[in-house]
């Protein structure tokens, strides 16, 4: 996905959230918005914006010293998440569609996302999306691949989100590779929450070596790229990695919620709306 005139903008609201957070110095964050704004000349519109998000949290550091400013976050978003986890379980075993099911639900995990200025209540988001209708839904694409699947690569997004990714992959039952980023950014996935998020218990972790907030192929690790060709199916979770993967052939199943008017105008659809989208499936 390329990057839209929206999200400059975007990047200024970022980079004044994580920066508040990092520090209570006003100096120091305008001093992150003064240097955030000399790059924007140089943004090129045909990159994807999770590019430019890696440059401005690698500002944030570098001024403040901080290098997880969503730690505390991100370790209450698990928290959180978990305690959810026997009602959902029974959600899940009660329902006709047990599959699509856990899908809905690790969807509306991802509204789990401080990189977006959308407020949201976890346990009431969680209820909606369990019934509201998907903009774009390719289950029955969904429902095939992972039945011949013997491997999935599951390339995750945010901490708190991972504990609902955890269900998904325990229903799907198979050997699963969950993928999280390099380095803390925003409130992404790190190693060490996909551990705190009980992943460990289905599926073996990997970084993608990525520091950026997105899978962006030209930095991914070589132990990454291989199993990204060679997995038989590839799940992608988030906006952030939407915007990576979208333009890449190769089959991949998009699970979302577009939470920004600029995803929701790539792919077609309505702010809010839930999207299992596939690429490339013929």
């Amino acid at each position: 996905m390329k990057t839209y005139l929206e999200c400059i903008p975007c990047f200024m609201q970022q980079a004044l959230r994580a920066g508040k957070m990092s520090t209570d110095d006003v100096k120091k964050q305008k001093l992150i918005l003064d240097e955030v704004g000399k790059l924007i000349p140089s943004f090129s519109m045909e990159n994807t914006p999770a590019e430019y998000g890696s440059e401005v949290y690698r500002i944030i550091k570098e001024i403040t010293g901080v290098a997880d400013p969503y730690k505390q976050i991100k370790e209450v978003s698990i928290k959180d998440a978990k305690e959810l986890i026997p009602y959902l379980k029974e959600v899940i075993s009660k329902s006709d569609n047990k599959l699509l099911t856990a899908i809905r639900i690790a969807i509306a995990g991802n509204v789990i996302d401080f990189g977006v200025d959308v407020p949201f209540s976890l346990k009431e988001d969680i209820d909606k999306l369990l019934v509201q209708d998907f903009a774009i839904n390719d289950f029955n694409y969904f429902k095939s691949a992972v039945k011949k699947a013997k491997n999935i690569l599951y390339i995750g997004d945010n901490a708190g989100e991972s504990v609902f990714d955890k269900l998904l992959i325990e229903e799907m039952g198979k050997k699963t590779i969950y993928v999280v980023r390099e380095i803390p950014i925003i409130n992404d996935s790190t190693y060490e929450d996909a551990i705190n998020s009980d992943l460990g218990e289905v599926a073996t972790i990997i970084s993608s070596g990525v520091k950026a907030p997105g899978t962006i192929l030209s930095q991914c690790n070589a132990k990454f790229l291989k199993l990204f060709k060679t997995a038989d199916l590839v799940i992608s979770k988030g906006q952030g990695n939407y915007e990576g993967l979208s333009d890449v052939n190769r089959p991949i199943f998009f699970l979302l919620k577009a939470k920004c008017e600029v995803i929701a105008k790539d792919l077609r659809v309505k702010k809010n709306d839930i999207v299992l989208k596939g690429i490339n499936l013929v």
